[in-house]
């Protein structure tokens, strides 16, 4: 919007010099050709300084006249633009346009130049330079000198594609592979449901979902309007693809692997370093066995995340008899892997790197650990609110290393309460040790609740301790770089907080929310979740600036950012903004009428802008922050009041 208004701002007045003001005409004069000058002519580039600033231009500026100085010149006139091309022609080149009259190039940006120009890695070749400038778009040209600089560039490696958080900037570790760096990539990894990732190429092109169409599996490098990538709603081991060109990927779930032939078994997965192992015992010399699952599942273009509409597949390793492995879409493709003398083994496959699939074969039996539990389930803690013991409340998984767990609870127990790591697990329970603050597994005594109210609990598996900590409020800081504490109002609904907020741009640390006012206890978050701990909240640097709601659950742990409007899309199988739009009724409440007369064939989205990567899903009790589409089956045709509480979660059609 800001390079709109710039351009509608340099278009106006080029035509207000046209325009008679008291029967004189306004006069902009005095533009010319720049000379263009450059740090150096030739360079060298290589994989060290890719990061450094290795070329710059600066060019003199022209002194701008105008006949009437009751009329100032816009700061944004003239128009610069630095052209790049691999002929001194220009017939065809790229642009960078400066803040001030001079610009820098490092060595990165100059070898994508390279790359993208066709230049052969290790040889000095030409790339040439101009600078332009006009009053504004449609107005004359003015062309500077051309500078020639000879380029030694070095061969970009486009075999790999890095895996990144959905910072954008945060390597995983973790790689797919395109063994011709053509842009068709694959390879395995180790996922939790829902897991958002982009793709970064060797170039630095970064992948993400399309944005515009927001459909999933559709992949775009527009940097403006994408977003993450997401995996369906399983955690586990994948097998991915990615193709540039086809402007798609494919995720295939592979819930289990099977080991048959002389020895039978299911193998464990291990999320963490995308590897599967089973120990096992030959009872004869040289015994074979195969791995395969005949229960793998693709998602692609044509399915969305949908469970149901995921093609069910069979996939196979094919082990090349020197430890190698190779992956085939076909359980019948797996051939043997042999053994020695009858004995004890553990095979495990390690898939992480998707240069070099192999299996290793160890002699004696592996202790299998079960993973901990990515939550620490909390019965009795409310009883008094519930009528009974359930599993309802529960703390996140903080460290698994360390095995902490962390949360906010409403507490109300009238016979104290106990934590176990498995949900409806009556038996293996902690409870209170000799004193308050200390657990032991299975102990005599529930743990003494502290009296009804919000607590942060905190508790260390590791070390076999516990905590309640009063919460008594909650806080913003951080928007716009402000790091003045600005206290969150109270809803009616427990642990839910609201503020208005305006944001004027984007905060170089993200901002967070606190409890108790206390700098050392606080949430961090994107994508909807707070995280205890966290790296700040980033939705600033990809809404628009204005005033906006925020909503904070500190119980479910999440949030939300709302203006006047959101938009409900679907209904009539109508995808867009403008059909069904609710408006502000209340802090978090939006209402408004929608007609219904060609049904919801695919269920319905709530939008918090008009975007495609900011609404809700899941269901009209319990809406969930990018859930699947909302279920509408049983709406008939008709007019409904459509009321939306963000408080709540809850959306109703009266």
């Amino acid at each position: 919007m800001k390079n709109i208004f710039k351009y509608l701002t340099l278009s106006l007045f080029v035509m207000l010099l046209a325009c008679e003001k008291d029967g004189d005409k306004l006069i902009l004069a005095g533009l010319d050709s720049s000379t263009l000058v450059s740090s150096g002519s030739d360079v060298v580039l290589t994989q060290d300084n890719k990061d450094a600033i290795l070329l710059s231009f600066s060019w003199n500026e022209s002194e701008l006249s105008i006949s009437n100085e009751l009329y100032g010149i816009p700061d944004d006139v003239p128009q610069m633009i630095l052209e790049i091309s691999a002929t001194e022609t220009f017939d065809q080149y790229e642009t960078r346009q400066p803040e001030e009259n001079m610009l820098a190039l490092t060595g990165g940006e100059l070898n994508t130049l390279a790359k993208n120009f066709g230049f052969e890695a290790d040889k000095s070749t030409p790339m040439y330079f101009r600078v332009t400038s006009s009053y504004g778009s449609n107005t004359e040209v003015y062309y500077s000198n051309i500078i020639a600089v000879n380029i030694t560039s070095y061969e970009i490696d486009m075999s790999l594609g890095f895996i990144l958080e959905s910072d954008q900037s945060t390597d995983t570790g973790f790689t797919l592979y395109s063994p011709n760096s053509d842009g068709n990539y694959h390879g395995f990894t180790g996922s939790t449901a829902w897991y958002n990732w982009y793709l970064k190429e060797g170039d630095g092109t970064i992948w993400g979902n399309d944005g515009v169409a927001g459909t999933p599996f559709l992949i775009s490098s527009e940097l403006a309007s994408m977003w993450n990538f997401w995996y369906p709603g399983f955690g586990g081991c994948y097998y991915t693809t990615l193709s540039t060109s086809a402007k798609e990927w494919t995720a295939t779930y592979i819930p289990s692997l099977q080991v048959s032939g002389d020895v039978t078994g299911e193998m464990t997965f291990v999320r963490s370093e995308v590897k599967w192992y089973l120990s096992l015992t030959t009872t004869t010399d040289n015994a074979v066995v195969k791995v395969s699952s005949t229960d793998a599942k693709l998602y692609n273009l044509s399915t969305g995340t949908d469970d149901a509409s995921a093609i069910n597949k069979e996939i196979g390793f094919v082990a090349d008899g020197t430890n190698g492995l190779s992956f085939a879409m076909s359980a019948d493709a797996a051939t043997d892997i042999s053994f020695g003398t009858a004995g004890d083994y553990t095979l495990t496959l390690y898939l992480a790197d998707p240069t070099n699939l192999y299996y290793e074969i160890t002699e004696g039996s592996t202790v299998v650990i079960d993973p901990i539990s990515e939550f620490l389930y909390l019965p009795g803690i409310d009883d008094l609110i519930s009528g009974e013991w359930t599993f309802d409340n529960y703390l996140r998984l903080i460290s698994a290393d360390d095995s902490t767990f962390a949360g906010v609870i409403n507490v109300n127990s009238e016979w104290g309460y106990q934590m176990t790591l498995e949900e409806g697990n009556w038996d293996d329970v902690y409870k209170m040790g000799d004193s308050e603050g200390q657990l032991v597994f299975k102990g005599p005594n529930n743990i003494t609740p502290p009296p009804a109210g919000l607590y942060l609990i905190e508790a260390d598996l590791k070390n076999l301790t516990y905590s309640h900590t009063e919460f008594s409020s909650l806080s913003y800081a951080g928007f716009n770089d402000d790091w003045t504490m600005v206290q969150m109002a109270e809803t009616a609904t427990t642990g839910v907080y609201s503020s208005s907020v305006t944001i004027n741009g984007a905060s170089p640390w993200g901002a967070k929310l606190y409890m108790n006012s206390n700098w050392d206890l606080f949430f961090g978050g994107s994508s909807g979740n707070l995280y205890l701990g966290g790296e700040g909240v980033t939705d600033d640097a990809t809404i628009n600036p204005g005033t906006y709601d925020l909503i904070a659950d500190a119980i479910n742990q999440t949030y939300v950012l709302l203006g006047d409007e959101v938009y409900v899309t679907g209904l009539n199988d109508v995808w867009d903004f403008t059909s069904v739009v609710l408006t502000k009724q209340s802090t978090g409440v939006y209402s408004g009428s929608a007609t219904v007369t060609a049904g919801v064939p695919w269920g319905i989205t709530i939008h918090i802008d008009q975007s495609w990567n900011r609404y809700f899903g899941g269901s009209l009790d319990n809406m969930d922050y990018m859930g699947d589409n909302i279920d509408m089956s049983g709406l008939a045709n008709g007019t409904y009041t459509v009321t939306v509480d963000f408080i709540n979660n809850t959306c109703t059609f009266e």
